[in-house]
């Protein structure tokens, strides 16, 4: 059974990730929600949420002016809002916490929206974000919200389950034919608690399948073989001619420029990420970024730019041509 309570705006400060793309702060509508299906996916840890109990859930306010409030007071870059729920068509508080994040002039991230909060019309503060198993549900959400704004995948990455090359090949496929512009893979923890969780999904998805699937994530090779999949993942997208991280959006209170040279700086971290200094020192340079409510790119224009960027000169000069890059 699932309970709802009336809450208020629940915003968490801190900083997390997903598919490479930085999230200053998360916006939950609706806090302590597993779902229907009795387990739930999600991008940012713990990855892997099981139901254990009754479910209470506190719905937050279905205006939007609370949530603004709460979302000026975080830490300044992109919001990740969700996970949306079964009751929104009711309470309200996803689409509400969305348009407060979008009049706080944030670039939004959208996890698991429901039809209900899409923004109609399009609108370009917006990405979707879904995150779960390959399965009929998941397409058709995706397709339902393609027309409405730029969304894609992030698939949980289980060896023995979703990470085999013909499921990895056929989910790519789906979300191309739903209408996704990208696929990312989700890196599952390499520990006891995270495993236990992945086999309990196993047992409600596929009910007596835990016991074989028990030995395959207990006793393989978990984290390798997560890594060779992933990897696959990505040739498979890129092969499909989507992209293997999510577009980061520009928010309507921050110069496009400058979004862009966040977006190009979180690109350049994930891709040296086996240097440990420079995607920290990389990463440091989006938070500067994603600070700055300046546009940067007359600065750039005037040739002073590197005067005030503290990263180094290796860095700035990325950062010139993406802020150079828009019109």
């Amino acid at each position: 059974m699932i309970v709802y309570e009336q809450g208020n705006p629940i915003v968490w400060a801190g900083e997390s990730e997903i598919g490479g793309r930085r999230i200053a702060a998360r916006v939950v509508p609706y806090e302590g929600q597993i779902g229907p299906s009795g387990f739930r996916f999600d991008p940012i840890p713990p990855n892997v949420l099981v139901r254990e109990a009754a479910e209470t859930v506190a719905a937050g306010p279905s205006d939007a002016e609370p949530w603004r409030a709460a979302i000026l007071r975080s830490p300044a870059g992109p919001i990740l809002v969700g996970p949306g729920g079964p009751a929104e068509p009711v309470r309200g508080a996803f689409a509400a916490a969305a348009e407060g994040a979008r009049s706080a002039g944030r670039a939004v991230y959208l996890l698991d929206p429901a039809p209900e909060s899409l923004p109609n019309p399009p609108d370009d503060p917006f990405v979707a974000i879904f995150c779960g198993l390959p399965e009929a549900s998941l397409w058709s959400r995706i397709e339902e919200s393609a027309s409405h704004v730029r969304c894609g995948l992030v698939l949980p990455i289980l060896p023995g389950w979703t990470a085999e090359p013909d499921r990895l090949r056929e989910s790519v496929d789906r979300a191309v034919r739903a209408g996704a512009c990208f696929v990312t893979g989700l890196l599952l923890p390499d520990d006891g608690e995270t495993r236990r969780r992945v086999v309990a999904v196993r047992g409600l998805v596929e009910p007596g399948s835990e016991e074989a699937y028990f030995d395959r994530v207990h006793h393989g090779d978990w984290s390798g073989e997560s890594v060779r999949a992933a990897d696959r993942l990505d040739a498979e997208t890129r092969r499909r001619g989507l992209a293997v991280r999510p577009p980061r959006p520009s928010g309507e209170g921050e110069p496009a420029g400058n979004a862009a040279a966040s977006a190009r700086l979180e690109e350049l971290a994930d891709a040296e990420e086996a240097n440990e200094h420079r995607a920290a020192l990389l990463r440091a340079a989006v938070r500067w970024l994603d600070e700055r409510s300046r546009d940067l790119t007359p600065v750039v224009a005037e040739g002073n730019f590197r005067k005030i960027f503290p990263f180094g000169s290796d860095i700035a000069p990325e950062v010139e041509r993406a802020l150079g890059s828009v019109p």
